[in-house]
């Protein structure tokens, strides 16, 4: 380097600390770019997408290129900055020229390059794989050697570089994912594509209308009565049974049983004959798996039971469609539930046979959905009994009053504001 000018050295300094910075930028922009939409862009055909894509197929390759390239410009530019020290300053000059050279690659080679490529790696992850795929068509012979090399050290340890980790996502991390995207997708979709991921954890037993509230005709009564009942039916299908609700007959579709009573010879027997056969519906079933049976076996309504075959409920497939999309609603806002009825002071008159989730969802409470299913359900697990007189308890920090007791059963239950403990300021 005798022959190089000083001014020489100092461009040729500069240039290697720029290759510096453009291999520490392309390993941490190809390295955090997004890998789901690395993937979207590739099936979309994007070019770049799919140079870095075929990168990273083999990032033991990449990797080996690029820290190649990278200590061969660092300790070129070591070089350099020694001769240039000696020039300057002399023997003194090598220990100025070490200092001087590790900040300006730690600024300028390392610490903004990468900064930048970790913000925007698409931006710099794209343009650089050109010159890395040509790199490595001139430096395959070494990369493949040093790979060589190291992989063989990888398996000492049990390493396989061939076997790369799929990046996938649990549900928990996918749950995340949507929380975390902001205005990319509406509120509604998040809470949406959120509930979708949950029908895998809440069963049929958890947002069925339990059998006691069960809208059901008995065809032991008067005939009169049930034309009267049919005629007035609120639902789709009204469920038939005679005696008890165990002894169930079948659902009648209101489309079927009003054409049957503008016929004048409409009587039980022919009322029968017109039922549907019950399709019957495990308590344990997950949402997601009911709704899958629904879909296969062209069915809208079940009932559902425990495991000695007793009727516990009825589930539609209305109920898991609203438990994706919300309460399907004729208004623009919701009406509250006729179960819930908020005071002035705050607290909140709820009956005792509220689903647990259900006053969750409208109230943003978070009451445990573990066990039992009603708020009465939940404070009888709680004290271990049933209250006789009106008292005091609290539940996952909600203070709340049992305030009528009926036929053994909490009819209604007073809950009050949800109070968070406040931290008291030292004096």
């Amino acid at each position: 380097m005798d022959d190089i000018s000083t001014s020489a050295l100092f461009i040729i300094l500069g240039v290697l600390v720029l290759l510096s910075g453009y291999f520490s930028s392309s390993e941490t922009g190809i390295m955090s770019i997004n890998r789901y939409r690395l993937r979207h862009l590739v099936k979309e055909k994007h070019k770049s997408a799919q140079r870095v894509d075929e990168l990273l197929k083999r990032p033991d390759r990449l990797i080996g290129l690029i820290l190649i390239g990278n200590n061969l410009v660092n300790i070129a530019a070591s070089a350099v900055a020694t001769v240039l020290g000696m020039r300057l300053l002399g023997d003194a000059g090598i220990v100025v020229a070490t200092f001087a050279l590790t900040l300006v690659i730690l600024i300028f080679a390392e610490v903004t390059p990468k900064t930048l490529a970790a913000l925007y790696p698409e931006k710099i992850a794209f343009p650089s794989s050109v010159i890395l795929k040509l790199l490595l068509k001139i430096l395959f012979p070494v990369v493949v050697t040093v790979n060589w090399i190291t992989n063989g050290m990888l398996k000492l340890i049990g390493v396989s570089p061939e076997q790369i980790e799929e990046h996938s996502l649990s549900k928990e991390e996918l749950k995340t994912v949507l929380n975390e995207s902001g205005a990319m997708l509406p509120t509604n979709h998040q809470d949406m594509m959120t509930s979708i991921l949950d029908l895998d954890h809440v069963t049929v037993e958890d947002i069925m209308i339990p059998r006691n509230e069960i809208n059901a005709i008995d065809i032991n009564d008067d005939w009169k009565d049930i034309s009267k009942k049919l005629t007035n039916a609120q639902h789709t299908r009204v469920l038939l049974y005679r005696d008890q609700i165990d002894d169930a007959v079948g659902f009648i579709h209101s489309r079927d049983a009003l054409r049957l009573l503008t016929k004048e010879q409409f009587d039980k027997p022919s009322l029968l004959r017109a039922v549907r056969e019950i399709y019957y519906i495990p308590e344990s079933t997950s949402l997601n798996t009911q709704l899958l049976k629904f879909q296969q076996n062209k069915e809208r309504i079940g009932l559902v039971v425990d495991e000695y075959g007793d009727i516990q409920g009825l589930v539609t497939l209305e109920d898991i469609l609203e438990e994706v999309v919300g309460d399907f609603t004729t208004t623009k806002t919701p009406a509250p539930s006729d179960e819930v009825d908020v005071q002035n002071d705050g607290s909140v008159m709820v009956d005792g046979g509220a689903n647990v989730r259900d006053l969750n969802k409208e109230m943003r409470w978070h009451l445990p959905t573990e066990g039992p299913k009603t708020l009465s359900g939940l404070i009888v697990e709680h004290l271990e009994d049933i209250p006789q007189t009106q008292l005091g308890l609290k539940i996952a920090g909600y203070p709340m009053e049992v305030v009528e007791i009926k036929e053994n059963m909490i009819k209604v239950v007073k809950v009050y504001p949800h109070k968070k403990k406040k931290s008291v300021k030292p004096h």
